[in-house]
């Protein structure tokens, strides 16, 4: 890949690349301050040249060449509950990726209790955009123009390139759906990352923060590893549109920390992450314990964060999300799509049951 100017809206729609992903998240708040957060993603990869077992071991040496795939979590974060959705495999519509702007209606194939829901993504006009899934319903309008990470939009850690721009801060509003099946008036703030890359899958770790800080500074900072060094990307865009970048920082885990049931992966909670360049000192703290999630042999941890702390002479707090992955694990991903599939199929059967009993 060789660096060039990114072009909007041009370059939200797919790239000829091995892997992809359009990803957001959020914070938000209900009535009586119920507080929630989200993320969505939805990938595309190369079949033949992402390096992703699970997919290959679907669609095999026949496939069509690109495949998509998406994650979703919704967090009732007073109640500490989290309701996930890992589509495997997502089937697009004969009309994603052909509209002018992007577009993208997809469902999982495999979803078939009590009948499928239609996920979205849409760019509906300049910076603004229109999600959908079976617990969000969100529209997201862009109130800042984009952060070109390293300053041009342009990464390199580790010997892998990619292309990756933010949209750091959208204005959300619309509706999520509580575990008790209510669907309930929400707004807040919310990020979208895009990234496009040549380079495939490969078992490397990176710890990686959005943070959305009070006063209109947004900053996002991730450490690269792949077990023989690190590197840093981090971009910084103020309330007025200026941005700076650096390129070394410390990420310094704390006692707290969450492990899986599930994977028996650990995932430390708690971190402290200072940027010398910029004289900064930040703690951040996981809003939840249970963001885990697992995707046929891949785990990873996906949350809320809070975030304390100084940015130069400055106190600073603010709000964020966390991505952990690359992180040990000890289980049968097999094992745990059988006991997925058993749920799905018990579930099935009692919705039948239901309907005749009725």
């Amino acid at each position: 890949m060789r660096p060039r100017p990114i072009t909007l809206p041009e370059d939200m729609l797919p790239h000829d690349t091995v892997i992809e992903w359009w990803y957001f998240n959020g914070h938000l708040r209900g009535p009586g301050g119920r507080r929630f957060s989200f993320m969505d993603c939805l990938f595309r990869a190369d079949v033949r040249r992402a390096n992703i077992p699970y997919l290959k071991n679907v669609f095999g040496a026949g496939a069509g060449r690109y495949a998509l795939f998406a994650h979703s979590v919704l967090a009732d974060i007073g109640a500490q509950r989290t309701f996930k959705d890992v589509q495997n495999v997502s089937m697009g519509s004969r009309d994603t990726f052909s509209r002018p702007r992007f577009y993208a209606n997809y469902i999982d194939p495999l979803s078939f209790a009590g009948g499928f829901v239609a996920h979205e993504m849409e760019e509906v006009g300049p910076g603004t955009f229109h999600i959908k899934t079976g617990t969000l319903d969100l529209v997201l309008a862009s109130k800042k123009k984009p952060m070109l990470e390293a300053g041009n939009g342009f990464v390199a850690v580790r010997g892998r390139e990619s292309f990756y721009y933010s949209l750091t801060d959208l204005a959300a509003s619309g509706m999520v759906k509580d575990g008790g099946g209510k669907w309930i008036p929400v707004e807040g703030r919310s990020w979208m990352d895009h990234q496009w890359a040549d380079a495939p899958y490969a078992k490397d770790r990176w710890t990686w923060f959005s943070m959305q800080l009070e006063g209109g500074t947004d900053l996002m900072c991730v450490e690269y590893d792949d077990g023989k060094g690190k590197d840093y990307v981090i971009s910084m865009l103020g309330p007025r549109g200026t941005s700076r970048h650096a390129a070394r920082a410390e990420f310094i885990p704390g006692a707290r920390r969450w492990k899986s049931r599930e994977t028996k992966a650990e995932y430390p909670l708690e971190w402290t992450i200072r940027i010398p360049e910029w004289d900064a000192d930040l703690r951040v703290s996981g809003m939840v314990d249970d963001g885990e999630m697992v995707f046929g042999a891949i785990n990873y941890w996906e949350g809320p964060v809070k975030i304390s702390g100084r940015l130069g002479s400055r106190r600073v707090t603010g709000l964020g999300f966390m991505e952990l992955a690359g992180y040990p694990s000890d289980y049968n991903y097999l094992v745990l799509a059988g006991k997925s599939m058993n749920a799905r199929i018990a579930q099935e059967i009692a919705a039948r049951f239901k309907g005749r009993k009725g």
